[in-house]
């Protein structure tokens, strides 16, 4: 039997796909969305709806974002889920998420994200992170250590920063490669991101501080002398309470936050 079709339908590569279809893991996966009746919830690539049958059975009605035409044709005709179910057939990336937002009410959004573009996809629902209640989704365990990693970590980096700056982040289940069709490579788990409030987060522009991690991890091996000689020198950088003589790795979410603040008023005093 061929491993890369799964009811009937072949895995598409390109998309990335892997079906999950292991039902203890779904039902931790769903038990810890906490479906409800009266949640506007958002599922990112329903695929076969391992996880959609469930939650949509909780809450009566969810949105579903899928790009594949075929399955989102199957959710379509689907006998008795295509009622409970608003179909956009698109691509998550370049989705507005915030034409789903329900006034007084922020979206539930959950997924089992395709590998090859997880990355990007968090970095553009961060953007929509106001409009956003919580998110689980189902990634490479190996991105979920990144999202999840402290500073002096071996996994911490630009993905842990920018997480972290919108989202307190857990993991929450474990999953190995036999609870999809077909198995990945590699092993996954599950995590929650609960988005901070914008009073909660600090004042500081997102893409500044996303380059300031950008110079910081290209180069993780040097010290943040060497890293942000492009807009600091080893003195600013004392005057900010850093040590110039560490490396990126060891700077604190706080930390980077404050060297694009810093960064922030440097451009305005240029600019002006």
């Amino acid at each position: 039997m061929n491993d890369n079709i799964h009811q009937g339908h072949r895995a598409r590569k390109r998309f990335g796909q892997n079906f999950l279809h292991d039902p203890q893991v779904i039902g931790r996966i769903v038990k810890a969305i906490a479906p409800k009746a009266d949640d506007v919830l958002v599922e990112i690539g329903p695929g076969l709806g391992a996880l959609t049958e469930p939650v949509a059975e909780q809450a009566g009605h969810l949105t579903v974002v899928e790009l594949d035409r075929d399955l989102a044709e199957r959710l379509r005709q689907h006998p008795t889920l295509a009622s409970k179910l608003t179909i956009h057939q698109a691509d998550a990336m370049k989705f507005d998420f915030r034409q789903l937002v329900k006034p007084g009410q922020k979206l539930k959004v959950f997924g089992n994200l395709p590998y090859n573009i997880s990355t990007p996809l968090l970095f553009h629902l961060f953007e929509y992170a106001d409009e956003i209640d919580t998110m689980h989704f189902m990634l490479q365990k190996e991105v979920v250590e990144r999202m999840t990693a402290s500073h002096g970590s071996k996994d911490y980096g630009r993905l842990s920063v920018m997480t972290q700056f919108y989202c307190k982040a857990l993991p929450v289940v474990q999953v190995g490669p036999g609870a999809f069709k077909p198995a990945p490579k590699v092993d996954s788990a599950v995590v929650r991101l609960l988005p901070y409030n914008k009073a909660e987060r600090a004042a500081v522009d997102p893409a500044i501080l996303n380059r300031v991690c950008l110079e910081a991890f290209n180069q993780r091996r040097k010290t943040l002398r060497n890293c942000f000689s492009n807009f600091a020198t080893a003195e600013q950088l004392q005057a900010l309470g850093i040590d110039p003589t560490l490396r990126p790795e060891q700077l604190a979410v706080a930390d980077f936050i404050r060297v694009a603040q810093w960064l922030a008023t440097q451009e305005a005093g240029y600019a002006n």
